[in-house]
């Protein structure tokens, strides 16, 4: 087990300091451990006040952990004043373990989170012990003397820094500069490391900093090297942020479990189609219901913007005799059709998370309304030619305009085709198995009709 020890100050609101940090240390698979510098009055937009411990009791903070417990890799945070500083480095010093060093000054609300004259201490004591320094810009700016606007200027500041200091690694964060893309620029043993992602649109950015050195002094107990390390806490910043949390007035939290709930979601959506799957495949004359085009099935965790958070069937459900088969097991992505049905679907309804298509007729349609199902379709020959002309727009046009004239979300969806378009009804549930169940009380009712 790895064990992560922060050394930081506590955010009452819950989106940075120790909270964000043990929040991550956790998602990755440490144990988290803390020992608290400073107790912070803050919420999403402003720092009303700021207690600091006594320095003596955040030693014995340190000292206990060590002492039983162990410590593979430190990150520090928020040391508010010079005391501090200097009582945390002693006692870092005498650990030895790897030291990700999270220079905190300014809060995200604005409020300083290091006083003036500690800024000089901060050099002298802590930087020559850090193995990571992860300075945004305007923290490296201050530590360097430098200015920063642009790539080739992160890249001047962190060479000088770990120059300067003697640190391994030096990561200068770009959230603070104008760009579609965030690029951190990490330099490392001679070396300039560049890591990208799209810049995502969001007030939900507080506590980025806290989670990005932890993800770092996490991976780094791991076992991880240090580029590996960076590399792999971007992409889980990018997640927390992705999937942070809009509370409160000012910048939101942002949210480490979110890749943790994204995996246990997918694997809960994976297990209800797998038997959603089985009871359709053990239904008598489903065949009745095959469209030309095969049949798919597809569930969306909660939330899902992207195909690849809808689970489906690669290859689709196709007849043997008179009953249904899947192809191949239920996996993510695995549909472009269904997928994009279901994701325009949840934009009218979040919680109507499935979807399967099955062959277009009159008696299904109107097996489906004795049964009480609500029901909407739309004309594919009024679909306009721009929409037409873009792969994957066809359907979440046809969604849109069925339900904008039903006025509200149904529980089939149908078109009558178009020139080489085969008709089609769209089955929709809240999840794999209550579509399942629609399509099996909707063949029973077919079969009942056709007794009379």
């Amino acid at each position: 087990m790895p064990r992560v020890l922060t050394v930081a100050g506590s955010d009452s609101g819950g989106g940075a300091g120790i909270q964000a940090d043990l929040k991550t240390i956790a998602a990755l698979g440490g144990h988290g451990m803390s020992a608290i510098t400073s107790l912070t009055a803050q919420n999403t937009y402003e720092v009303t006040a700021i207690v600091d411990v006594d320095t003596d009791f955040i030693r014995e903070q340190i000292r206990v952990c060590v002492k039983d417990i162990g410590v593979d890799a430190v990150k520090t945070g928020m040391l508010h004043t010079e005391q501090i500083i200097k009582a945390v480095a002693e006692e870092l010093r005498a650990i030895g373990a790897p030291l990700v060093v999270d220079p905190v000054m300014i809060a995200k609300s604005g409020a300083s989170l290091l006083k003036p004259g500690a800024v000089e201490s901060l050099k002298k004591e802590i930087l020559p012990i850090a193995t990571v320094l992860t300075p945004n810009a305007r923290e490296a700016s201050v530590l360097s003397g430098m200015s920063i606007s642009s790539l080739e200027d992160q890249k001047k500041a962190a060479k000088t820094l770990a120059e300067e200091y003697g640190i391994r690694g030096v990561v200068v964060k770009g959230g603070h500069i104008a760009g579609d893309m965030v690029t951190d620029i990490l330099y490392f043993e001679g070396s300039f490391y560049e890591y990208s992602l799209p810049r995502i649109d969001t007030r939900a950015t507080h506590g980025t900093g806290c989670v990005f050195a932890s993800a770092i002094a996490t991976e780094l107990a791991k076992g991880a090297s240090i580029p590996e390390a960076v590399e792999r806490a971007k992409r889980f910043v990018h997640s927390a942020v992705k999937g942070g949390f809009q509370l409160g007035k000012g910048s939101g939290p942002v949210n480490p479990m979110a890749q943790t709930a994204r995996n246990a979601a997918l694997l809960e959506t994976i297990e209800r189609m797998r038997v959603a799957v089985k009871v359709l495949e053990e239904v008598e004359g489903a065949t009745l219901l095959l469209p030309e085009c095969m049949i798919n099935i597809g569930e969306a965790i909660p939330g899902a913007t992207s195909r690849e958070e809808v689970v489906a069937i690669p290859g689709r459900i196709v007849g043997i005799g008179r009953k249904l088969k899947a192809s191949s097991h239920p996996w993510m992505g695995a549909s472009r059709h269904v997928a994009n049905t279901i994701l325009t679907v949840m934009n009218y309804d979040p919680n109507r998370r499935a979807a399967m298509n099955i062959k277009y007729s009159r008696e299904v349609i109107e097996a489906a309304k004795k049964l009480g199902f609500s029901v909407s379709s739309y004309d594919r020959s009024q679909e306009p030619a721009d929409i037409k002309a873009v792969e994957g727009m066809t359907i979440r046009w046809g969604v849109a305009r069925a339900y904008e004239e039903a006025g509200k979300v149904t529980d089939l969806i149908y078109h009558t085709g178009d020139w080489g378009k085969e008709p089609m009804i769209t089955i929709t549930g809240t999840d794999s198995i209550e579509v399942v169940t629609k399509f099996k009380r909707i063949l029973e009712k077919i079969r009942e009709e056709s007794h009379r």
